[in-house]
């Protein structure tokens, strides 16, 4: 999918490229993720809304999958190219689906945090030291988007 073109100016300049790449290959971010060899779909899909750093070896391995020029990649996406998170998403969100992640936090943000601090402690959980995934699954009530989080517990310091 495409990114909406409302989006687009906040970018950066390469993911059209790579959301065109993608389409003429036919590939899905899973597709892309398997072929990279070492990275998780959510990961793929970051890195073309820039929201992701690839390494070298991700740079070389991504313009073998998509055929697109490497040095294009290094311009683009090397050493200086630092993501700028969170810039994407309007507040509150306009989009029906980061719409209702963003509705989730809202209403069971506190249950979370309130649970997260029974079981470990005041702290919180990092976004940084962290690994996501979404599966489908499918049962006799129908088909269910699943999102795992996992994130380090990091402990507040006293001082």
């Amino acid at each position: 999918m495409a990114p909406d073109k409302t989006l687009q100016s906040r970018l950066p300049p390469l993911a059209p490229s790579l959301f065109d790449a993608k389409k003429k290959k036919g590939y899905t971010f899973a597709d892309i993720a398997s072929k990279l060899g070492n990275r998780d779909e959510v990961w793929v899909a970051a890195l073309f809304y820039g929201q992701a750093k690839p390494d070298k070896e991700d740079i070389k391995k991504l313009a073998e999958v998509l055929d697109v020029r490497e040095s294009y990649l290094v311009e683009e996406y090397g050493e200086d190219f630092f993501p700028d998170k969170g810039k994407l998403v309007d507040m509150p969100p306009r989009d029906p689906l980061i719409y209702r992640l963003y509705e989730m936090v809202s209403i069971y943000g506190y249950a979370y945090k309130a649970i997260i601090h029974e079981k470990f402690g005041d702290g919180i959980m990092s976004a940084i030291s962290f690994s996501t995934k979404i599966e489908k699954e499918v049962d006799e009530a129908g088909t269910w988007v699943k999102i795992t989080q996992r994130g380090k517990f990091l402990p507040y310091t006293k001082f």
